[in-house]
């Protein structure tokens, strides 16, 4: 077996809208093409004793899973569910799958969920690999799948967002808040657009830059502090080693504890020094980590954190530095050996507890105590291992929030202020955190800007606290939304159109609107970056950018299906057709196939929100029952009997009506403007430009925008080079017109026909098609073209997608010779065939250019100086009365949707 391609899918797909994260696999069977797994000698046995986890209960698909392999499934299958078992045993427990055969015998798409990309990529080699080794040789090392699991908990662990954001990104899913990781800096941002706030660690958009670097100047703090009357330790800052006899002195001599200036984490410090040899390698310690070096007096006391989250004591806990405790019998190394295979304990930040380990610290306190690793401690007797309570250096967690007396309070939430940060770590040395600081010498040794989370939400004794809680309800406050909202537009043809549209009607509301189409992304009328932008990488420049107040994105069949949708769900789905496009890519190979894959944007469509779907489209209309969100329909028949049972019923439609486009509403009819006057419509020639103009509007009525500012972006709003690149732009050249549009597959070119039959003169087209399509649409074209225009120029584009020079345009040519008598010539190369048409063509004639480069065809047209469009202007119209229905009763509010 081969794997042929990998992809991996960040959101709502084609496969699953409940599970985004998903990898899948075009698996080659190879010699095991036609063989089921019960004609493989073995192979159940073979997983059963690799991997003896599938005989007992757990995921769904653990279920009859070797009863089916004993019964006869493909491999394909199996690996399937070898990948996802691989997870879940290295603690990543996933269960989604899918396998399907594609048109290419042999060759299957497997599916499976992952936690982490990287992950779920090698589960899928490590798959194949295991697979093909039982089934060739009957087993597979352990040694092999020791190493598999192994790799697949060390990527994990480098992927982790670490213990602090992933506690964070529980509460904000819990919540329904979107999130997405920033390619920098290690920063998460929540929520969209304008609303969005962002994280790193636990330092937020709220953080102020001056609080952290007073943090991070510790001796800067304690000054603040002290001149604020906050109990601190007695100390002074030296930068040389020859300073340290004096420091020690003016701090009050022996016990004293040696720190970096700039250090965090518990590096370089050394506490509880009593002699000079120990305070010049305390030195030296901090002096790696820092130039300036902090002397302090030692206090004796329990340390204590107290987390401060929005001026508010959240979280209280005693941390005990790493440490053992002896049984009478074991030596300190046993000890040591025995705590760390308590399973809570592990590298890195994911573990309750952190492995001993024994350091340069360890060795200084054991020389102080006059121990070694092979001391037997007394039974009861602590040996600590560190000097500082850090969790990352094994020590533990101790839940001591009830306990906090309430002046203690009072003073952390001042500390907090007095520094300037909105979350912040108070390290506190106190004998009793019950009772306040200077009646029992307590006091604030630090104050800590992006404090970690884990010892109070994952404490070693004690209550666990949601300290996520109060960061959320601080960055996000009751009533404050996190989501713009998110119209998302897919369909066959028609969506650059439709987008460019929607989102010039969203601009008369006075709203930042950011787009993305095939020509670019864009904010307001600003392109942000050219090219086709339709996948979920431009939605989310869109959707990262903190101006951007309603998205409007281009929701291309591609990005569905390469990586998923770039959201979670969106207020308004628009699906506008589906067609014969694209066929044979992506093993997308039938049209109900490609239904399912536009569908996706119907299903993520929120409850509360609408899926707009166009009624004369039965594969688009059949998304009804596959979505939870309200339901609008759009119809260029007034009299669609689906349209009128979903009005009756009280839903929302819009029509095109005795030449308006109109919105029912219940037992309303609103009416908008009439098409003729629509400069999108070509005087109301174009039906499928009515058809876009009624989707876009029924888009932006559903979410509040008013029939009188859809009428003003209506009646401003042109195919033109400007608004609507290569969308039905028409240029008069004096003694004949051309007209430059991106059909490029059957469906397109019947609507295009729709127009260009009516025209008065002699039509020209200029054709071709990409050469990525199946050779049957080819030959479709040639016929289409025949039948619409008078003569063809036969081109094909510069980037043949993997075609012979010449193929493409021969299929189009069998097209045309099936319809009669035919004027054609073919000439390949584009800009050629575009400029013979335009230097032939007679008085009064239409040339129609379906090109490949859309901004080429209009930079040759427009060096012919064609005739300028007057400015669209809606002077000369007046606003259409709303009128009820004449069989229903008269609603209060007609103007805005239910």
């Amino acid at each position: 077996m081969r794997i042929l391609k990998t992809l991996t899918l960040r959101g709502p797909n084609y496969w699953s809208v409940r599970h985004p994260q998903l990898i899948v696999i075009r698996l080659d069977l190879e010699v095991f093409a036609d063989q089921r797994s019960d004609q493989i000698d073995g192979l159940a046995e073979g997983l059963a004793e690799i991997l003896p986890s599938l005989k007992t209960p757990g995921p769904s698909y653990r279920r009859r899973f070797l009863e089916r392999v004993e019964e006869g499934i493909s491999l394909a299958e199996v690996v399937e569910h070898v990948a996802l078992e691989l997870q879940t045993l290295a603690d990543m427990p996933v269960s989604f799958g899918r396998t399907k055969e594609t048109k290419t015998a042999g060759i299957h798409q497997v599916v499976f969920e992952y936690e982490n990309e990287q992950s779920g990529r090698y589960a899928a080699r490590a798959a194949v690999r295991l697979a093909n080794s039982l089934a060739k040789t009957g087993g597979y090392p352990a040694s092999e799948l020791k190493q598999d699991l192994a790799d697949l908990r060390d990527l994990q662990a480098e992927a982790s967002l670490g213990p602090s954001t992933e506690t964070i990104i529980q509460e904000v899913e819990r919540r329904g808040i979107p999130w997405m990781p920033l390619q920098s800096r290690a920063m998460i941002q929540l929520g969209h657009g304008v609303y969005q706030q962002r994280l790193q660690a636990t330092l937020s958009s709220r953080t102020g830059i001056l609080g952290v670097e007073l943090a991070c100047d510790k001796e800067g703090t304690k000054q603040i502090l002290k001149n604020a009357g906050v109990p601190v330790p007695r100390g002074t800052v030296i930068y040389y080693l020859d300073e340290l006899a004096d420091a020690i002195d003016r701090v009050g001599g022996f016990p004293i504890v040696i720190k970096p200036l700039d250090g965090n984490h518990g590096r370089g410090i050394t506490i509880d020094i009593n002699g000079w040899d120990q305070a010049e390698a305390a030195y030296e310690a901090a002096k790696d980590v820092s130039k300036g070096v902090i002397v302090e007096r030692f206090y004796r006391g329990r340390d204590h954190r107290i987390l401060v989250i929005n001026g508010r004591v959240v979280a209280v806990a005693e941390r005990v530095p790493a440490h053992v405790v002896g049984d009478g019998r074991s030596t300190i190394d046993e000890l040591i050996e025995e705590a760390n295979r308590d399973p809570r304990r592990g590298e890195g930040h994911a573990n309750v507890l952190t492995l001993l380990t024994v350091d340069r610290t360890t060795w200084q306190l054991f020389e102080n105590k006059g121990y070694d690793l092979d001391t037997v401690l007394p039974d009861g007797e602590i040996c600590y291992l560190r000097s500082t309570a850090n969790l990352s250096t094994g020590g533990i967690a101790i839940d001591r929030t009830d306990e906090i007396h309430p002046h203690n309070v009072w003073l952390a939430q001042r500390i907090a202020k007095l520094i300037g940060l909105d979350i912040a770590g108070i390290d506190v040395v106190t004998s009793d955190i019950s009772q306040p600081l200077r009646q029992i010498d307590g006091v604030i040794v630090e104050v800590n800007a992006a404090p970690g989370f884990r010892m109070h939400f994952s404490p070693s004794e004690g209550i666990p606290r949601n300290v996520a809680e109060p960061v959320i309800e601080m960055l996000f406050p009751p009533g404050q939304p996190s989501r713009i909202p998110i119209v998302a537009i897919t369909g066959t043809n028609g969506k650059t159109t439709t987008t460019r549209l929607t989102a010039h009607i969203f601009q008369q509301t006075q709203k930042v609107v950011g787009y993305t189409t095939t020509d670019g992304i864009y904010i307001n009328e600003h392109l942000v970056e050219p090219g086709d932008t339709t996948g979920p990488q431009s939605a989310q420049v869109v959707l990262q950018d903190p101006t951007v107040e309603i998205a409007v994105l281009e929701t291309a069949r591609g990005g569905i299906l390469r990586s998923g949708i770039a959201f979670d769900a969106c207020d308004v789905g628009v699906v506008l057709n589906v067609a014969a496009d694209h066929l044979g890519l992506g093993d997308i190979d039938t049209v109900e196939e490609m239904a399912q894959v536009k569908g996706v944007i119907a299903e993520v469509t929120r409850p509360k929100g609408y899926a707009v779907l166009n009624a004369d489209d039965e594969r688009v209309a059949a998304m009804a029952e596959r979505t939870k969100a309200q339901i609008a329909y759009f119809s260029m028949q007034p009299d669609s009997e689906l349209v009128q049972r979903h009005t009756e019923a009280g839903g929302l439609a819009a029509v095109y009506e005795n030449g308006y486009l109109t919105i029912l509403k219940g037992d309303w009819i609103l009416r908008i403007e009439q098409a003729v006057h629509l400069p999108l419509t070509m005087g109301g020639r174009a039906p499928f430009m009515i058809a876009n103009a009624l989707a876009a509007s029924l888009a932006a009525f559903s979410q509040g925008v008013s029939i009188e500012e859809i009428r003003l972006a209506l009646l401003t709003f042109r195919a033109s080079a400007a608004q609507t690149p290569g969308r039905m732009n028409l240029f008069d050249l004096g003694n004949f017109h051309a007209l430059v549009d991106y059909a490029h597959n059957p469906a397109s070119y019947e609507a295009l026909a729709g127009f260009v039959q009516n025209w008065p003169g002699q039509r020209i087209g200029v054709i071709g098609g990409p050469g990525d399509r199946r050779d049957e649409d080819f030959i479709t074209l040639g016929r289409l073209s025949a039948q619409m225009f008078d003569r063809v120029i036969v081109k094909e584009d510069d980037d043949t997608r993997g075609r012979p020079r010449g193929e493409a345009a021969d299929y189009i040519i069998k097209g045309l010779e099936t319809v009669g008598d035919c004027r054609y010539e073919s000439i390949l190369r584009e800009s050629e065939a575009i400029e013979v048409a335009l230097d032939s063509a007679p008085a009064g004639s239409l040339v129609v250019i379906l090109p490949e480069s859309v901004r080429q065809a209009i930079k040759l047209i427009e060096a012919r100086n064609p005739v300028p469009q007057a400015p669209p202007s809606p002077a000369g119209s007046q606003p259409i009365a709303t009128a009820p229905r004449p069989t229903a009763a008269v609603h209060a509010d007609p103007s805005s949707p239910a």
